[in-house]
């Protein structure tokens, strides 16, 4: 009989959403499973140091030690949230099918799109600097929480909008009328994605969650992620990367942005999907060698002050 797999997830509405997705796709191969809701505890009682085994991510870090301690088998993640670089033992396992890949405009009226000024809300450096790239004379505020909160926040500020991904609001079905598209905006690496990981020791996890990959999308991610690695090497920095198969080829886009949009460098590729391993660092290299390596400097420069 095989085990029961216990899904480790955070307790967010969106988070809930994406650990039942994977429950089901699960029970639809055979396989059993729970959810385990997992709170943030700070004491995380391991041998060793988190930085030793290279937990960094912010929203990934609890998941990541309740499966070293063995309280869950496997967690799932918006892919866009997971460091490059996953922890000592924990290996991805699937990346399942990508929803939308884009941002969008949650508004009050687009009247201010056309004057000078404006008020814009997001925690996202990326978002932020594409969006004074086009709009330089507008003011872009801070905005936290999970989307349910940033959503509410933006109803009781008097902000013109705010930047969401638009899988996050169709996933848990709350996606307003006035809303708008922002086909300009690179969207983050693997934006829409969803990964699933396991450990790397646990066969039997691994084995059932492959037949869950979606292989399209996990190429595609790839090429973002490893771009975005190479280029900001730990710092965070406004870094958007898109990746599509058409016609038996892989197109690719991405930007290096300074952090108050004046400065974009941007590389477009594209190459037969038979020939995409490197492409990420390809492009990486070529925005950095175009001044991308003096500007990520002065990003971390500016993030550490």
């Amino acid at each position: 009989m095989s085990k029961v797999i216990r899904i480790g997830t955070r307790d967010s509405e969106l988070a809930m959403w994406q650990a039942r997705t994977a429950q089901n796709a699960l029970e639809r191969t055979g396989h059993k499973s729970e959810l385990v809701p997992v709170k943030s505890t700070g004491d995380l009682n391991l041998d060793q140091p988190l930085y030793e085994m290279g937990i960094t991510g912010i929203f990934t870090k609890t998941l990541d030690v309740a499966m070293i301690k063995g309280e869950v088998d496997i967690a799932v993640h918006s892919m866009k949230d997971v460091p490059t670089a996953l922890p000592k033992g924990i290996v991805e396992a699937a990346v399942m099918k990508r929803a939308s890949n884009k941002d969008i405009l949650v508004h009050k009226g687009t009247e201010f799109l056309e004057s000078k000024k404006g008020k814009i809300a997001t925690g996202s450096l990326r978002r932020k600097a594409q969006w004074l790239h086009k709009y330089p004379d507008h003011e872009v505020v801070d905005l936290r929480g999970n989307v349910n909160t940033r959503m509410q926040k933006l109803e009781d500020n008097d902000w013109n909008g705010a930047i969401f991904a638009a899988a996050g609001l169709e996933r848990i079905e709350i996606k307003p009328e006035n809303f708008i598209d922002l086909n300009w905006m690179i969207p983050a690496p693997a934006q829409g994605a969803m990964l699933i990981v396991a450990m790397k020791k646990d066969e039997e996890s691994r084995k059932a969650l492959a037949l869950l990959n979606h292989q399209e999308s996990q190429i595609c991610v790839h090429v973002e992620r490893e771009f975005l690695k190479v280029l900001e090497g730990g710092c965070t920095a406004p870094i958007g990367g898109l990746a599509r198969i058409h016609d038996g080829h892989i197109h690719f886009h991405g930007a290096l942005f300074s952090l108050d949009g004046s400065k974009k460098i941007e590389v477009e590729k594209s190459v037969p999907v038979s020939q995409v391993n490197g492409l990420g660092t390809i492009c990486a290299q070529e925005v950095l060698n175009n001044g991308g390596r003096e500007l990520m400097q002065h990003i971390k420069t500016a993030l550490n002050n």
